[in-house]
């Protein structure tokens, strides 16, 4: 695996789906979230979304754990680019989120992401700050979540 097979610049990565319960919704929302059309069923049902749906954050959140657990399994996937397997750093944050559509309750949603550039941090030799496209798609196809993320990476001294 070479430097732009690991990063998979301008290619859409599946990360995995995930199936939003009621009760985890709840949970979610109950401690980060908490507004009526995440806790409560009835109101959700009378609310505009038409039921209980996922906070965006939980969403935006699913999406990280499954882009994490990705880029873990990226780095122990037979390295043989020049110099060590790139190590993930920290994120210095994201921007343009866009919650599309609501995530009801028992919504499988497939999360993905897309390498869209590299380049080297003159501040910090051997780190590079990979851009990515974010994105989250429902069942019938319809994207529920966009957004656009950065995450160093240290690719050697």
């Amino acid at each position: 695996m070479t430097l732009d097979q690991f990063f998979r610049i301008g290619t859409t990565m599946t990360l995995g789906s995930h199936t939003f319960e009621p009760e985890a919704i709840k949970a979610f929302a109950r401690k980060y979230d908490p507004q009526i059309f995440h806790i409560d069923e009835e109101a959700a049902r009378k609310s505009v979304l038409g039921g209980l749906c996922a906070s965006g954050w939980h969403t935006a959140a699913t999406w990280m754990k499954l882009n994490l657990e990705a880029s873990m399994d990226a780095e122990g996937a037979g390295w043989n680019g020049p110099g060590p397997v790139p190590e993930f750093g920290p994120s210095p944050g994201f921007k343009n989120l866009r919650w599309l559509k609501p995530v009801h309750a028992g919504e499988t949603v497939t999360f993905s992401r897309t390498a869209l550039s590299h380049r080297a941090i003159a501040s910090r030799p051997g780190w590079r700050m990979l851009s990515l496209r974010a994105e989250a798609f429902d069942s019938t196809g319809d994207k529920v979540l966009e957004f656009e993320s950065a995450v160093l990476v240290k690719v050697g001294e």
